[in-house]
């Protein structure tokens, strides 16, 4: 299944979700530039390859191909025509967000694995978690707190205090997180949704 949802955040903004049921080898008919090419073959997971794959394939329905898509020295994705790109996949989804605004985003299949790991990243939002739906919750804040992390261009951040997420209700599928680290303080919006068992969620700078 090829492009599962478009979502237009605003007119210049854009998400895209690929849902991956294809082969690696239906995935790869695709152009992917030679330094792509030698990253693939570092792969050795398939998962990892049909998700770096799809997300060549979700660039092509955004009107790019893999050539105009470069990483800095840091790692981060960007676009030769200047737009910024956030970029993730997980399991048998990927997705990408594009924008003339620096944005974030996560993707994340909803898992138990999370509670057993949530003392890493949660901190004040303790305060409003509830039993009901924890996992649903918790996912929600790491993709929350991901989407930003990858909005800070120099890193270092904890998710735990750097991070903090206003209280939020599921069903609104949105809030507002912070990326609070000297000199920074900066609100954003947090939009958020519920796709397959998966939680999607991106962050854009608030107006």
């Amino acid at each position: 299944m090829p492009l599962a949802k478009t979502i237009t955040v605003d007119k210049n903004t854009t998400v895209l979700v690929w849902k991956i049921t294809e082969t690696l080898q239906e995935l790869k008919t695709i152009f992917l530039s030679a330094n792509s090419i030698a990253r693939l073959t570092n792969m050795r997971s398939e998962l990892h390859q049909k998700g770096f794959i799809s997300v060549r394939h979700l660039l092509k329905k955004a009107g790019y191909s893999d050539a105009d898509l470069f990483y800095s020295e840091t790692g981060k994705p960007n676009l030769k025509d200047g737009k910024h790109i956030s970029i993730s996949h997980s399991f048998t989804y990927s997705t990408v967000i594009i924008s003339d605004k620096c944005v974030g985003i996560d993707i994340e299949k909803n898992r138990d694995k999370i509670k057993r790991i949530a003392h890493k990243f949660v901190g004040s939002e303790s305060s409003f978690l509830t039993d009901e739906n924890l996992i649903e919750q918790l996912t929600v804040l790491w993709g929350a707190k991901e989407s930003l992390y990858k909005i800070h261009p120099k890193g270092g951040l904890l998710f735990r205090e750097h991070l903090p997420i206003d209280p939020f209700v599921l069903t609104h599928k949105k809030t507002t997180g912070w990326i609070k680290k000297h000199p920074w303080n900066e609100p954003y919006a947090i939009e958020f949704d519920f796709i397959d068992g998966f939680t999607l969620a991106y962050a854009i700078p608030l107006d």
